[in-house]
């Protein structure tokens, strides 16, 4: 339990200052689910006090994260990349910002100026950092998926419960409306019993096959200038440097990132994931088009199928997801009008009384099927909000971090989102083979080579 102090509601905390309060306000969520009113202490924060916060892989989408979080009024005191060329244009935007290539040596020279991070770089490094941040007690944002292997995901779920700080997942979409009006459409029994869902992503496949570049493996290339590629790498093995990679493409490659699933998962099934409580699945059996695991193995089929099978739980009974990616595309359901399009980059929910179909986000047209279903169910019609709206992503954690609670994807549920995912990704080493998945042990119960993916070994020098 932290040793934040408790005052009376409606109290300024006398004797705890704003470093204090931030630092405590992970370790209060406990205490936010238990007093009845505001968390106690938090007007010590007032609506002028502005989180420090440091952004960690600021190239890409970490710069878009940052400036969300900046947008908010918020200070960034440091920026860390590994690349200054690609962070150039990033770091130009901050200049009061101090800036770094190495995270460590960041923390350990500015580690009590700073409240909070912001967390960007490929999937690979995701664990570590975010790891050595939470050790230092700070609050992390976090970009999708949350790790590169179930070992780390896990671990990094029980380290944020741990430390007591509060975490957040990079999938926006779970901040908006339109994931609550899906979750409350269907506790509302508006589909009544939800079976399937099928998702996917059907685009960007250039980037995550990279089946037409495995013979420029061979080809020897000089580090840019600018680039630290040793620490870009991380904890993983050397590979020499190559621009197949970096500073983009990464996602491609298996040893880096997660591909299709990895990169839209966490978008995609996320409203149906929340909506249904789904959990771990049972079971998940991968498909692949035109792929051979050993030939094409370190970068990710043009086309797969992953089925993942998610046993009854409360009241609703079980579920069948599949999840479709590149040439696989979600089929086209025959109730389907003419004019009705299949999300491209989305999911289709199916239940006993109609469907859901939704885009990337749970947005992109988020609507009922059929349209006399809509039509009494939306408007003055639809179900009464039971999910508070929120500002936004970034707001969302930032507000949870100034009033002691959980944001709503924090690492707990974006963990197991994550793992979902993860799981995928190890099925399609072994097309046609229908893993069995034991979630409370985090192990699969009849294939040791499966399980041998769940934990990658580190290089010397790196550990969680």
């Amino acid at each position: 339990m932290s040793n934040a102090k408790i005052v009376p509601a409606g109290t300024a905390a006398r004797g705890l200052n704003r470093r204090q309060f931030i630092r405590g306000a992970g370790a209060g969520v406990a205490l936010f689910n238990i007093l009845p009113g505001r968390l106690l202490g938090a007007d010590a924060l007032s609506a002028n006090d502005k989180l420090n916060v440091a952004g960690i892989g600021i190239g890409s989408q970490g710069g878009r994260d940052v400036d969300e979080v900046a947008g908010l009024g918020h200070n960034f005191v440091a920026l860390c990349d590994v690349d200054d060329k690609y962070a150039a244009k990033e770091f130009a935007k901050y200049p009061k910002a101090k800036q770094f290539k190495d995270f460590r040596v960041m923390f350990d020279k500015m580690g009590k100026e700073i409240d909070a991070v912001v967390i960007g770089t490929p999937d690979h490094t995701h664990a570590v950092i975010a790891m050595e941040a939470m050790r230092r007690g700070k609050h992390v944002y976090c970009e999708k998926p949350l790790a590169h292997t179930i070992h780390e995901v896990r671990t990094l779920m029980a380290a944020a419960n741990q430390h007591k700080v509060v975490t957040q997942l990079g999938n926006q979409g779970h901040s908006s409306d339109t994931i609550r009006r899906v979750c409350e459409w269907i506790w509302d029994g508006v589909l009544g019993q939800v079976h399937t869902v099928h998702a996917g992503c059907g685009a960007f496949q250039d980037v995550y096959c990279q089946i037409p570049k495995l013979d420029k493996l061979a080809e020897t290339h000089a580090v840019p200038e600018g680039l630290d590629y040793d620490l870009w790498l991380g904890p993983l093995s050397y590979q020499a440097y190559s621009p197949l990679w970096v500073p983009w493409n990464w996602r491609g490659w298996l040893r880096y990132g997660g591909g299709a699933i990895g990169d839209w998962i966490c978008h995609v099934v996320d409203p149906a994931y929340w909506a249904l409580d789904l959990g771990a699945p049972t079971t998940v059996h991968a498909e692949v088009t035109d792929y051979d695991p050993v030939k094409h193995g370190m970068t990710y089929p043009p086309g797969s199928q992953i089925t993942y099978e998610f046993p009854a739980k409360g009241t609703r009974g079980p579920v069948k997801l599949v999840w479709h990616d590149g040439k696989t595309t979600i089929p086209r359901p025959t109730s389907f009008t003419t004019d009705e399009k299949v999300p491209g980059i989305g999911a289709i929910l199916f239940g006993e009384k109609g469907m859901i179909v939704h885009g990337s986000h749970g947005g992109g047209g988020c609507h009922l099927l059929p349209d006399a279903l809509m039509d009494a169910h939306s408007g003055k019609n639809a179900p009464a909000e039971k999910i508070k709206r929120v500002k936004g992503h970034a707001w969302d954690w930032a507000d949870a971090i100034r009033n002691g609670r959980k944001a709503g994807s924090n690492f707990e549920y974006g963990g197991a989102l994550t793992q979902v995912g993860l799981l995928g990704l190890i099925a399609l080493r072994f097309p046609g083979k229908t893993l069995n998945w034991d979630g409370a042990a985090g192990q699969f119960t009849n294939h040791p080579e499966a399980n041998a993916l769940i934990q990658l070994p580190y290089r010397s020098g790196w550990k969680l």
